[in-house]
């Protein structure tokens, strides 16, 4: 006997697949076990049992008389036959009887062999196996394309991953905390519907679905204990895991081998079917009971004519209606897998009502091999496509980083980058991380948040914490905001500084911020930005004073005119890019600072001239050679700063001597060979800047700046200083290093309050000890070679020295 274990190889698959087997398969696999057993019974009883029976044939009387006259002929010289004697109730018929051998066993099985094989239908005889062999077929077809190499891999790689996903806690959570599937939430669901399912992502207030944007939930947050431990543990496999379906998916969907391979099974199936059914059908009634039996044996058993009894007829021929039942309901079905295969769209999968449910908005639709799978799943069980889909969304797997970084940012460890900013803020600067934590708004004494290259920024209501936020910087971070966040940041914030790559990163919502003072914009603008959109919004910033524009633009945007009546400060920093049509900056008249750099100016504008509110001027990094048109700026009387430097100034015309009312002067990095005497006439000039140029002398007239508090000559060619530089008693900074000076007048003592000197890279051999008489100043504020400090008196270094 044949056990049925022997046929476990064709059938046998993983146990995790039976994911991917629907309903009709595990019908069709059952049907499959029931044929195999049909043919494995009728195998068997073929082997145990004799399979016929036969005897010789009774003929008519008259055909007796012949054959006994026959058969008596045929063996007269052997054995002598008595004649045949009538019977008595039957006279007419003839005894029969065979040659005597003594082996009369051995007769009637040769006679049984001969006629099972001459006499009996192949189908008779051969119906066991072919059930045998059509059910391995059978078996072999719904199961090849879970062995073929090209399917089995993608196979197996998906259970391997949808078993981790259905597994995973953090399935669990966030289908719980997204979808709202915990009851406190679903009592509050209605309530809390007009206050959380919105959020602005631009002045116009579009809306969005917030359960897909929101942060982490509290309780998140508040359960440190389990939020550490999926953190560190389910929490990486999470974060694995999203990784390993974001390259599956980008696998599977480049081909639809698995659907293919699967019609063409099931076809074949189909095909299989039909003609099983013809043919059994058509030789089913060839299975009888009694079989006649022709075989030209007389000579060896006397006999020629036989009627056998097929002993398992009755029994193969109940098998045999009952295997084709079975046989037509696995066609059957069959039929309405194709009519499923054909009449759905099976390479498209759409996660619609997954996103009705849990309100995972972004959760994206699939095709070709992936939908394929998917399909097959929710024949299985619809749950586990949804818990897959978890690791398809976007902001399932932000949520998830939200949580790693709300427990690896804690309040202290984020106290710990608190610094102090340029603007005097106390500021928490956060560099490539891949989210904002949660955590940062729990520290209250937080005046400026900077932000840089951060994707995907949420904002939350929760900023609202930060009573003393005042600054906000957003470097290449695209940033959503909610729109409770946005109506705090519109009442508190002042200052916003944003960089950007690419348009697309400009925040919409911060054309709404009412009550910011100071906009910085960093990034590359399109030539003809005054027709931009989104910059012509700039007028609705009623408060802004001060608006710095790094980028390329060839023209000041209107929008920047647009704002000129508040406007006190401007900073044009066009990194090479020509500027013209500047005639728009004699609408400022309120501007009271004005930045133009590197913008490849030739001339200094006229139109600066019209600014009679302007207070300081920088032209740096621009093309100047020459600047006689500064005699215009006498009538600018509120001019106090003017900076040149970084140009390729040859000279100083004598107008100078008219900007009377100014205090700064940077004429650095210019091609500067003469100092005119009519430049120290601004007697109010208290910081004045001719580092980086050609200067060789520098005139006894610099006495007159009595007001005078840093000087710089730093790398010229000047080969002495005049004594009258040591009446500008009020220098706090004198740097006059990397020229050609060699000595060091005495009367460098009348500088009282001098505390940083620079000296470093001249022809000094000795410093005067008249130092010590500078008490403010020190050896840190003292640049200079080492071995010319030691020609100082000991005294005296030490006194510079001590604290």
């Amino acid at each position: 006997m044949i056990p049925v274990t022997e046929f476990r190889q064709f059938s046998e698959q993983q146990p995790a697949f039976r994911v991917l087997k629907p309903w009709w398969d595990v019908f069709t696999d059952y049907l499959s076990v029931a044929m195999l057993m049909i043919g494995v019974f009728g195998c068997t009883l073929q082997v145990m049992q004799d399979k016929i029976i036969c005897l010789p044939k009774r003929v008519q009387p008259s055909q007796n008389h012949s054959s006994v006259s026959n058969v008596s002929q045929a063996v007269a010289s052997t054995t002598p036959l008595p004649p045949p004697k009538p019977s008595p109730t039957n006279p007419a018929t003839v005894e029969m009887k065979g040659l005597k051998t003594d082996l009369d066993l051995q007769q009637y099985s040769f006679i049984n062999q001969m006629c099972y094989e001459r006499a009996l239908h192949w189908y008779a005889k051969y119906f066991p196996y072919l059930v045998l062999i059509h059910t391995l077929v059978f078996m072999l077809c719904s199961n090849f394309w879970f062995k073929f190499p090209g399917s089995s891999s993608k196979i197996e790689h998906f259970i391997s991953i949808l078993g981790k996903c259905f597994d995973s806690p953090w399935t669990t959570r966030a289908l719980s905390e997204v979808s709202g599937e915990d009851s406190e939430e679903k009592d509050n669901r209605k309530n809390n519907m007009s206050r959380s399912n919105t959020i602005q992502s631009g002045p116009e207030g579009s809306l969005v679905n917030s359960q897909s944007l929101k942060s982490i939930p509290e309780k998140f947050v508040v359960d440190k204990s389990t939020a550490g431990a999926l953190d560190k543990k389910e929490g990486e496999q999470a974060k694995a895991l999203f990784e390993k379906v974001k390259k599956f998916r980008l696998h599977v969907e480049e081909g639809d081998i698995l659907y293919a391979m699967y019609v063409r099974q099931t076809v074949l199936k189909v095909i299989k079917f039909l003609i099983i059914i013809a043919y059994n059908s058509a030789l089913v009634s060839k299975v009888q009971f009694t079989v006649d039996c022709n075989v030209d044996i007389q000579d060896m058993t006397g006999y020629k004519n036989f009627s056998c009894n097929h002993t398992m007829a009755h029994l193969f021929s109940k098998l045999s209606f009952c295997y084709l039942c079975f046989v037509s309901i696995y066609g059957l079905t069959c039929l309405y897998t194709l009519y499923w295969l054909f009449y759905r769209s099976l390479r498209e999968y759409s996660f619609e009502y997954v996103r009705q449910e849990t309100g995972i908005d972004d959760i994206p639709d699939v095709k070709n091999d992936f939908a394929f799978m998917l399909h097959m799943i929710d024949q299985y069980d619809p749950l586990y496509s949804k818990r897959f889909a978890v690791f398809l969304s976007e902001v399932s797997e932000n949520k998830l980083k939200q949580l790693n970084l709300n427990n690896e940012w804690t309040p202290d460890k984020l106290r710990q980058k608190l610094q102090t900013n340029a603007h005097n803020r106390l500021e928490l600067p956060l560099i490539m991380l891949s989210g904002l934590p949660d955590t940062v708004f729990e520290i209250t004494e937080l005046q400026s948040l900077k932000l840089e290259i951060i994707k995907n920024v949420m904002i939350p209501a929760t900023i609202a914490q930060l009573d003393n936020l005042q600054e906000l910087s957003l470097h290449q971070c695209s940033v959503k905001i909610h729109s409770a966040a946005l109506s705090f940041l519109k009442e508190n914030l002042k200052v916003l500084s944003v960089k950007f790559d690419d348009m697309r990163e400009l925040p919409p919502w911060m054309y709404g911020l009412r009550n910011l003072e100071e906009l910085y914009l960093v990034g590359s603008l399109s030539h003809d930005i005054s027709r931009n959109v989104t910059l012509e919004s700039l007028r609705d910033l009623k408060s802004l004073k001060i608006l710095s524009i790094k980028s390329n633009v060839s023209k000041i945007p209107q929008a920047v005119v647009d704002v000129s009546s508040h406007l006190q400060k401007m900073c044009i920093h066009n990194d090479g890019t020509k500027l013209v049509m500047l005639n728009n900056l004699k609408k400022m008249t309120n501007l009271t600072e004005l930045e133009l750099v590197h913008c490849d100016l030739e001339r200094i504008p006229h139109a600066v001239f019209s600014l009679l509110s302007l207070q300081e001027l920088d032209l740096k990094e621009n093309n100047l050679k020459s600047i006689e048109e500064i005699v215009s700026f006498q009538h600018l009387r509120k001019l106090t700063v003017l900076k040149l430097w970084h140009n390729s100034i040859t000279y100083i015309p004598e107008h100078i001597k008219k900007l009377t009312s100014l205090e700064r002067l940077a004429f650095s990095h210019n091609k500067i060979e003469v100092l005119p005497s009519h430049l120290f006439l601004c007697n109010k000039i208290r910081y004045l800047d001719l580092s980086y140029n050609d200067i060789r002398f520098i005139p006894p007239e610099v006495g007159v700046l009595q007001s005078l508090q840093y000087f710089s000559i730093t790398c010229n060619k000047v080969e002495s200083l005049p004594d009258e530089l040591y009446f500008c008693k009020k220098l706090k900074t004198l740097k006059i290093g990397k020229n050609s000076l060699s000595v060091l007048s005495p009367k460098i003592g009348n500088l009282l309050f001098l505390s940083y000197l620079d000296v470093k890279g001249n022809h000094f051999e000795i410093l005067p000890p008249e130092l010590g008489d500078c008490r403010a100043l020190k050896r840190a504020g003292l640049v200079v070679e080492d071995a010319l400090f030691e020609t100082l008196p000991s005294d005296v270094r030490e006194q510079m020295k001590a604290e």
